[in-house]
């Protein structure tokens, strides 16, 4: 070999060794740059009581969808059927009420009152003859989870938040 050749076999592993470098650089900007896109800005979180919740929601002008009870079963409700609890609701089979259980012989005619307060929604039992049970267990007033089962008579409804 001459001492040309030589040269030239340097000067091309030296062009490889840099285009690989330069091609290991480039991958390198492009994987930073999409993981900084998919990150996106900081943002900052932070923890507000019910108070400033509330009055934030107002200053913004954003209204909560009221609790929800959903009807899993019993005489009087089509199951499934959903109420959507705004303020004070009493239960029972009486024509005035708000949740009107009628063909529900086990409820009473004022049975019990669902209502949204601020630290929550609460059901109290009005002195029905046959209790009000919160999933499975009878209660005189209790404040509700999302998720929980209210039986009043034979009527069973659950509460979504």
């Amino acid at each position: 070999m001459t001492l040309l050749a030589l040269a030239a076999d340097e000067t091309l592993l030296i062009l490889k060794i840099v285009f690989l470098v330069l091609l290991y650089g480039f991958i390198l900007l492009v994987v930073r740059s999409a993981t900084k896109d998919i990150g996106g800005a900081p943002q900052e979180s932070i923890i507000l009581g019910a108070s400033e919740a509330a009055a934030l929601r107002e200053e913004l002008g954003v209204r909560p969808r009221p609790p929800r009870l959903r009807v899993l079963g019993g005489p009087g409700l089509p199951s499934g059927k959903k109420i959507d609890i705004g303020a004070a609701t009493v239960i029972g089979r009486e024509d005035n009420v708000g949740i009107h259980l009628d063909g529900d012989e086990f409820a009473s005619g004022q049975h019990a009152r669902i209502e949204p307060r601020a630290d929550g929604v609460w059901v109290e039992d009005l002195g029905s003859t046959n209790g009000t049970f919160v999933n499975g267990e009878r209660v005189t007033a209790q404040r509700l989870q999302a998720g929980d089962v209210v039986r009043v008579g034979q009527t069973e409804l659950r509460l979504e938040a």
